[in-house]
Formats: C-alpha cells, sequence, structure tokens
C-alpha cells in the first residue's frame, strides 16, 4: 500500500465522526417534532379547541431551542469537506455538491424563511396561513434531509456518473439516477420514519413525566395520542424501509452486510442471527463458522432478508476476500488487480498530456469511455490502493452490535407505542407508573438506535468513503495534524456544551410547561 499519515487520516475521520454524531443529536428530533407540531395545530385549527393551541406553542418551542443549536453544527460540518477533505470534494465536487446546493438554495431557505413566520406569526397572520408555514417548515426541514442523504446515497451507491480522466473527476451524467438511487432513495426514507419515531419517543417520555407529576393532564393525554399514533405508523413503516435497505446493502454492499451479521462463511439457507455476542474479530483465514459466545438464530431468515429467497446463498467475509467460484463472486485479490490496470490507465494518461502525445491521448481517453474497461476494471478502481485486502474489511463488532442495538431497539419502540394506545384507550394510562417510567427512560433509548443506525451505515462501509472508488486513506486533506487535534479537542469542548445547554434549557421549559412557556 502507498505511504500514508495514518494518524492523520485517523484524526480527521475522528473529527468528522465527533461533528456527524453530534449534529444528529440535533437532526432528527427536528424532522420528526415539525410534523407532530404541525398536526396539533391542524388539530387547534379544525376544532378551534384554544387546548390545542397552547399544546402546540408548548412544543413549537422545545422545538426551537433544538434547531437553534443544531444549526451550529450542521454549518461546521458541511466546511469540514473542505478543509479536511479536499481530496474528496475535488474528486466528487460535481456530484456531491450538486445536491449539497440544492439544500442550501431551495430546502433551507424555504425551512427558514417559514420557520419565521411559525414563531412570530401567531396573531399577526391568519390561522390558515400559519398553519401552511408550520406544513412547510416541516417539509422544507424533511428536503433538507433529502437532498443531503441524496449525496451519501451516492456515496455508498456511486450511480449516474462518468469519469473524466483529463481532471481526475467525477463528473454527473444523469441528475435523475443520482436523485433515485436506489440507496439513497431507501436511506432517506428510513433515515427520517426512524427520526419520526425519535421524536414521538421525545413527545411521549416528557407528557408520561407531566402524568407522573400530576401536571398538564391534559396537554400530556392529548400529546401521548398524537405522538403514540405518529410513533406506531412510522415504526412499521421503518420496519419496511428497513427490511429494503438490507436488500439493497446485500446488492451492492455485501462486505458490509457479512459485517452486520458476523458472517465469516458464506452458506444457503442463512440464518439471521436476532442475537449474540462475538467472541473475537478474527481475519477470514482463522474464523470459525461459528464465532459466538452464543447466538439465536432464525433458520434461513438472513437469506430470504438479502434476496426474498430462504434457500438463496448469502456471502460471507471469506467469500468476498477470497471469492467464489461456484457462486460467481469475484475476490478482492483479483478486484485489487483490476483496480491496479485502472489506475494504471490514469497514470498512463496523466503521462501521455504531459508528453503532449496526441495518439496515446486518444486511446486511452477512449479506454475511459469503454462499457467494458469501466465495469470490468476501473470499477475496482479504488481496490489498487490497497495490498492486504484484509484491509478492506470493516470492523465487524462495531457493525454487528449497531445494527443489532437498533434493531432490538426499534422493536422496543413499536411495542411501546402499542401498549400506550391500549391504557390510553383503556383510560387506565394514568395508572401504569411503570409504564410512565419506562417511556421516560426510553427517550435516550431513541437517540441510541437513531446513532446506531449511523454507526452501521458508515463503519459498516469503512474503508470507503466512495463505495469501490475511494478508500478513506486518499481523501483526506494533506494539512497539519496538530491543527486537526486542536480542532477536534475545541468542537468536542464547545459541541459538549452546547448539548449540556441545551439539555438544561430543555429540562427548564419543560419544567416551566405551557402555562407561561407556551404563550
Amino acid at each position: 500500500m502507498e505511504q500514508f499519515d495514518f494518524t492523520l487520516i485517523d484524526w480527521s475521520r475522528a473529527q468528522f465522526a465527533l461533528t456527524a454524531l453530534y449534529h444528529w443529536l440535533f437532526v432528527p428530533l427536528t424532522l420528526g417534532i415539525t410534523f407532530i407540531i404541525a398536526i396539533m395545530e391542524t388539530i387547534y385549527v379544525k376544532t378551534g379547541n384554544v387546548e390545542w393551541k397552547k399544546i402546540t406553542k408548548f412544543w413549537m418551542t422545545l422545538f426551537g431551542i433544538n434547531f437553534a443549536i443544531g444549526v451550529a453544527t450542521g454549518i461546521i460540518l458541511e466546511f469540514e469537506f473542505g478543509t479536511n477533505w479536499s481530496n474528496y470534494s475535488w474528486f466528487v465536487g460535481d456530484i456531491f455538491g450538486a445536491p449539497l446546493a440544492i439544500e442550501g438554495i431551495m430546502a433551507f431557505f424555504m425551512e427558514s424563511t417559514f420557520i419565521a413566520i411559525m414563531f412570530f406569526g401567531w396573531n399577526k397572520v391568519s390561522k390558515g396561513f400559519h398553519l401552511t408555514a408550520t406544513w412547510l417548515t416541516a417539509i422544507g426541514s424533511n428536503l433538507s434531509a433529502l437532498w443531503i442523504l441524496v449525496a451519501n446515497g451516492w456515496m455508498q451507491n456511486p450511480i449516474g456518473m462518468n469519469f473524466n480522466p483529463d481532471t481526475a473527476r467525477m463528473e454527473m451524467n444523469n441528475f435523475w439516477e443520482v436523485l433515485f438511487n436506489p440507496n439513497a432513495i431507501n436511506k432517506f426514507l428510513h433515515t427520517i420514519y426512524s427520526s419520526y419515531i425519535l421524536a414521538a419517543v421525545f413527545v411521549l417520555g416528557i407528557s408520561a413525566w407531566y402524568l407522573l407529576k400530576n401536571r398538564e393532564a391534559a396537554l400530556a393525554k392529548k400529546s401521548i395520542l398524537v405522538a403514540a399514533i405518529f410513533g406506531f405508523i412510522f415504526s412499521v413503516l421503518t420496519i419496511g424501509t428497513g427490511d429494503e435497505s438490507a436488500r439493497e446493502i446485500a446488492k451492492s454492499q455485501p462486505m458490509k452486510f457479512a459485517a452486520m451479521e458476523g458472517l465469516y462463511y458464506g452458506t444457503d439457507h442463512a440464518p439471521l442471527v436476532a442475537a449474540g455476542i462475538l467472541k473475537d474479530d478474527p481475519i477470514p483465514e482463522n474464523a470459525k463458522k461459528k464465532d459466538f459466545f452464543f447466538e439465536i438464530e432464525i433458520p434461513s431468515a438472513l437469506s430470504y432478508m438479502a434476496f426474498l429467497d430462504g434457500d438463496a446463498f448469502v456471502a460471507g467475509i471469506h467469500d468476498l476476500v477470497h471469492g467464489n467460484e461456484e457462486q460467481g463472486i469475484m475476490s478482492y485479490y483479483e478486484k485489487m488487480e483490476r483496480g491496479k490496470i485502472a489506475r494504471q490507465a490514469l497514470t498512463d494518461f496523466k503521462l501521455a498530456k504531459k508528453d503532449n502525445n496526441e495518439a496515446q491521448i486518444s486511446k486511452l481517453t477512449a479506454q475511459f469511455e469503454d462499457e467494458d474497461f469501466l465495469n470490468n476494471y476501473f470499477a475496482y478502481f479504488g481496490y489498487s490502493y490497497f495490498d492486504n485486502p484484509h484491509d478492506i474489511i470493516p470492523s465487524v463488532p462495531f457493525s454487528f452490535y449497531s445494527f443489532h442495538i437498533m434493531v432490538v431497539l426499534g422493536g422496543h419502540f413499536l411495542v411501546l407505542f402499542m401498549v400506550v394506545l391500549f391504557f390510553l384507550y383503556k383510560e387506565k394510562l394514568h395508572q401504569m407508573r411503570w409504564l410512565l417510567w419506562l417511556a421516560v427512560w426510553t427517550m435516550p433509548l431513541a437517540y441510541v438506535a437513531s446513532e446506531s443506525g449511523w454507526i452501521i451505515a458508515e463503519m459498516g462501509r469503512q474503508p470507503w468513503v466512495i463505495q469501490d472508488l475511494m478508500p478513506t486513506t486518499t481523501a483526506v486533506s494533506n494539512i497539519d495534524i496538530n491543527s486537526v487535534i486542536i480542532t477536534f479537542a475545541l468542537f468536542f469542548i464547545t459541541f459538549t456544551a452546547l448539548l449540556i445547554a441545551e439539555i438544561k434549557i430543555m429540562l427548564k421549559q419543560i419544567h416551566i410547561g405551557p402555562n407561561e412557556g407556551g404563550h
């Protein structure tokens, strides 16, 4: 492998991960609670019941606190693409930049315009216009997520582009293919639906606390009704989109899929490990077929999850590294060799340009336009940077545990919403103190599940920043490592202070309640 400053790479990755994880503490609540607020205000406008107006304004206040702090982390995150990942930004600027530009021009503009009316337009505009502004704020925030997740989805499954050897950049040739990338669509739907669950748990937990304290019973019960129905619906939809996402991962990122299940050796009728504890993280040559202290398996379920066929063969880590001729799986060794051929062609092109060798330039340009070369050689360009295929295996424990924590907690949320709705219907919810406390303590679990989803999405595709085309090692900027370490420390202190500030302000506002805080 080429010589890279892995200390710089690790610190740059750590800084970006820190910013992203902190940013994602604020984003999902914004995505979901705006729609819950819009639903509550719709009920107010339809019924004329001022109690619903008070409820709407209370939750709007908590949303405003979260939104203001979340914006700060998001701005820093986008700057880091240029400062810490300039090679990546250059390589994919034509593609990655387009969705982010649309997000900034259309979605963020739309969101920021109508949020002002939503907060300050009470008694200044008509009920209908204010309600419209509230709905458009919710739609705008989710449009912001759409374009960012389209960009991220392309990184996981790069399509709709050409490689220009003259500039050594990816250039978009089909905007609609990028937009409707199956990975991006599934990622968007799964991400926003899971964010709606988090917001529903947030509203449910705070409302349950009011019931436990014998306060704001009307607000609490009405809010619980909306949140539990909202959460239940999107829990079901999240399961569906998660199922679709798993199939897409099995198709476009089979190594991530194998790591998610701790599957070292491929098999047909592959069982799904519903729960288990890994022994260690061995390299494939030394791995056992069952490398768990214990596991609970569902027979053939993994094959069905991946291919809708319980008999289907699911590739394991060993199959992907060493290949499996019987199943038509190319080894990482072969991909590395093909990638080196593609990379050598780019090197030859640069030399031909330097020497003004028109014949060679014409020949190599034609090669980079040839479908056979693109599909069979350039598609593995990123593998050329590796000499050891085991360096292309993500952390199996990170992938396995993140995935299973997310799935188990998703099931917990679904059951919680169902049980809460049952006792609410029976008018016994206020008597179920154990259930109310469970709702309160489920709030942090919603954030754990949300962050776990992003950990599997990003850690599971390592070492790729762009799947198969650009490893993380080549994407990082050549900057002074001390500046990265210093800014990491500053960001950690700043973000932690912001998080503590948000929690304190939130708790204070919740303690005040809707009477003073909601007007």
